[in-house]
């Protein structure tokens, strides 16, 4: 099983530098779309760092989005989603694995770009600790839960759309959680408690999310 998922994973990372256009695409968006804010609102930086972990977030959340097209799109349109479906092996396993290898070449290097975004905004380190670990929680959920949405909207007409209206209301409380967990003007109890929350929230997606995603597989690939 372990070396099933190990081998997924290098399959999706190859695959992901082979079409590394569309990544890059969501990386740029969420490099570009931060920086336009700052311009627009001045240079108040009692402003700036008030804003800053919703402005982050919710571009980090548009950012996933633009690119769950990936996660089962291509095994889709080139027939290895049939290939999965029928292996012996557990397509609960390959599921984690892909969700996997989304993350880390989405939401991971969100949270790798992170603190240089936050740097725009005039946050203090102990702020960019913050927004960095609830990014570094928060985005496998965003991953997660955005994977059965993907698996529901293979080859439907016009999915884009309707993979925004499934999963931005699902997204929405990480979105509100990650956001007051990275708000440095706020009590450190306050913080604590949507840290809690957003752990609370990973928990949940690992154990409910996968097997949700490979039903919507099966169902998607009749």
């Amino acid at each position: 099983m372990l070396r099933l998922t190990a081998r997924i994973v290098q399959r999706e990372l190859a695959l992901t530098w082979r079409r590394r256009t569309s990544a890059l695409g969501c990386l740029l968006f969420f490099v570009i779309a931060p920086s336009l804010f700052p311009l627009a609102l001045g240079a108040d930086p009692a402003l700036l760092q008030a804003v800053a972990p919703g402005v982050l977030w919710v571009t980090a959340l548009f950012a996933a989005m633009l690119s769950l097209a990936r996660l089962f799109g291509p095994d889709f349109a080139d027939g290895a989603l049939d290939q999965m479906l029928l292996s012996p092996q557990s397509l609960l396993a390959m599921v984690m694995a892909k969700i996997g290898a989304h993350w880390l070449t989405s939401g991971f290097a969100l949270v790798l770009l992170a603190p240089v975004m936050a740097l725009q905004y005039g946050l203090a380190f102990d702020a960019v600790c913050r927004l960095t670990l609830a990014l570094l929680i928060g985005t496998p959920v965003l991953s997660l839960i955005g994977s059965m949405g993907a698996a529901l909207t293979l080859g439907v007409r016009g999915g884009g759309m309707l993979l925004a209206v499934l999963v931005l209301p699902l997204e929405t409380p990480v979105l509100i959680f990650g956001a007051n967990a990275a708000d440095s003007s706020r009590a450190d109890g306050w913080s604590a408690a949507n840290f809690s929350l957003l752990g609370a929230g990973l928990l949940a997606a690992l154990a409910l999310c996968p097997v949700a995603t490979a039903a919507a597989l099966r169902i998607s690939a009749e």
